[in-house]
């Protein structure tokens, strides 16, 4: 190989960034949920899902898929962050207002990506059955998923997703430069918990309503059966732009405004996998 290319190599693989990333990504979400933790309506959410998730974990086909997919995950993630994230960090700064900029575009770009590839790839269209349907129906036949089941998914699936993460980190440094460490610490964090969250059982009278429960909900209704809508996983911006918003009555179907959320939200059961 070109004594030259190495050099460049060298100079541009930033590998000790990205370990650095993932251990204040580790970090950051490990205060983060001591810090949740403290508010009683949070410790409860969290203990219903964590004692969903124990009853689920009794099933063998169950446990099988989880510790299959967190085995894959890792490799995922050690491709990531030793392949790719090391030539998209810095620890030059650049003006303030900069990072939240590039923190919101990279959320928003990312989700543009997620809501197409889950809506084509994923799911039927009219006239058209997704490709990957099959694939897809392993994450869905959790028809009311809790937290964990974020992770209950076919592999290739859990490559899809991460993969499209880190390909718009790698696409948008391109238009900005590398990312400072820090921006990609808080996508990452943020892209990691809303997922979860998205999962999560939330019952909007014992825990809380707003934004937090309206987000489960509606990702809950997406489980709830093959046809649905809310592709999106950040926001529910993409949804509402292209008609697929759903509110339980399927996508794009009008809801009155005061029918759309019910006072418990989905119904929190053991759901049968």
């Amino acid at each position: 190989m070109d004594t030259t290319l190495i050099q460049t190599i060298g100079q541009t693989y930033a590998l000790h960034l990205s370990l650095l990333s993932f251990v204040l990504v580790a970090l950051v979400g490990m205060i983060g949920a001591k810090l949740v933790r403290l508010a009683p309506r949070m410790r409860a959410a969290e203990a219903l899902n964590r004692e969903t998730a124990r009853q689920r974990l009794e099933k063998p086909s169950y446990a099988a898929n989880m510790k299959w997919n967190r085995k894959w995950g890792l490799i995922i993630t050690g491709v990531i962050y030793g392949g790719i994230l090391p030539f998209c960090l810095t620890l030059e700064t650049g003006p303030w207002w900069m990072i939240p900029i590039q923190i919101f575009t990279i959320l928003m770009v990312y989700d543009f990506f997620y809501y197409w590839s889950h809506r084509v790839l994923f799911h039927d269209t009219p006239g058209r059955i997704g490709p990957l349907k099959w694939m897809h129906a392993v994450h869905h036949r959790q028809l009311n998923p809790c937290r964990q089941d974020s992770g209950y998914l076919n592999p290739l699936e859990t490559a899809i997703g991460l993969g499209l993460y880190v390909l718009t980190i790698l696409l948008l440094s391109f238009a900005f430069g590398r990312f400072h460490l820090g921006t990609i610490v808080v996508t990452w964090v943020a892209f990691q918990y809303i997922n979860l969250h998205n999962h999560d059982l939330w019952d909007r009278e014992r825990f809380a309503g707003g934004y937090l429960a309206t987000m489960s909900e509606m990702h809950h209704h997406h489980h709830s059966r093959f046809t649905g809508g809310n592709f999106a996983t950040i926001t529910l911006l993409y949804d509402w732009m292209f008609g697929t918003l759903d509110y339980g009555k399927g996508p794009g179907a009008k809801v009155p405004r005061a029918e759309r959320h019910g006072s418990a939200g989905p119904r929190n059961l053991v759901q049968e996998s």
